[in-house]
């Protein structure tokens, strides 16, 4: 009788499961708010994938105690709409769904939201301490610096999965881990390379216009990560990667599951799968979709806005 081996499938973690312990966390902020927190979404554009956002982020807001309102305005009215939100002491917090012009008028808009109710993270000043590995928006250590969402929710993703390694010092937990990240949008791609470089992480930044290597920096530079351009493939740079993260945002896009290494952890953030149901054939762990976790980080987020309001008001 013959013994073929059986190869070990990997898992597949669906984001909802990944979400709940920071969904409890959200709801317990609201109750010692003891009040609604209101949140208003900003849609200037026909891209479903930013409409189906808004829905999800909508739904999931009012089931945890906010409340929730969607304003559709055409992308020429978006910034004054974005002020009028700005001075209305009622708004907690304000998000915009991107792409609205998909050019560097975007970046524009990032900033037109106020620094006290960006619950994406977006604003220049949370970027500049994100990249510098600040933590804190004053000296007191009294008001924390926000962070991205859809960056933050992945890296929340990995500490669930077990990718951060808890016994060594805080903020060194992804040292010896090698990532590659087919991404370098200004929104999630840079930034996650960016925080997980910080953590201790070798991060290949893979994108059109070639590869990048971001790693933490040394000496004075300790806070400020280091990036260099690389002349590697992703064949290169895929073959040794514990973690694999995509976000390609076209339907024709696939990660090749050959580059994949045995054992290694695959998660996708694209509302595109970029990964076909095989990956799980080389993948221990495999994340097809990210949105719930980038939500409960977006609301995360909101109550900490407030956190920063109050703690500003104190002093």
């Amino acid at each position: 009788m013959s013994t073929t081996e059986v190869k070990p499938v990997g898992r597949t973690i669906l984001a909802s499961t990944i979400a709940k312990t920071y969904i409890s966390e959200v709801e317990d902020g609201v109750r010692k708010l003891g009040r609604s927190p209101k949140l208003v979404g900003f849609l200037a554009n026909a891209d479903p994938a930013a409409k189906m956002y808004a829905e999800w982020t909508g739904k999931t807001s009012e089931s945890l105690g906010f409340t929730y309102e969607l304003r559709v305005v055409d992308k020429d009215d978006l910034e004054e709409s974005i002020i009028d939100a700005n001075e209305d002491d009622s708004v907690d917090g304000i998000m915009v769904y991107f792409p609205v012009f998909g050019n560097r008028q975007d970046q524009y808009l990032q900033q037109v939201v106020s620094l006290e109710k960006d619950v994406e993270g977006l604003n220049h000043k949370y970027i500049q301490n994100m990249y510098h590995n600040i933590r804190f928006l004053d000296e007191e250590e009294q008001q924390k610096s926000i962070l991205p969402c859809t960056p933050l929710a992945l890296v929340k993703i990995l500490e669930y999965l077990g990718v951060y390694n808890t016994l060594l010092d805080y903020g060194n937990r992804m040292y010896g881990k090698q990532v590659v990240i087919v991404n370098r949008s200004e929104i999630v791609g840079r930034p996650l390379a960016a925080l997980l470089a910080n953590d201790g992480a070798t991060v290949y930044s893979v994108d059109l216009d070639g590869i990048q290597r971001f790693t933490r920096g040394a000496g004075l530079h300790l806070k400020r990560h280091k990036v260099e351009d690389v002349d590697l493939t992703l064949e290169d740079v895929a073959k040794n990667a514990d973690v694999i993260v995509t976000g390609v945002p076209s339907p024709n896009y696939k990660f090749p599951k050959e580059l994949v290494k045995d054992g290694a952890v695959c998660v996708n953030f694209s509302s595109e799968k970029n990964f076909n149901p095989d990956v799980k054939e080389k993948a221990s762990l495999y994340v097809p979709m990210t949105g719930k976790v980038t939500i409960a980080m977006l609301l995360r987020n909101l109550l900490r806005l407030i956190d920063n309001k109050v703690a500003n008001k104190s002093k």
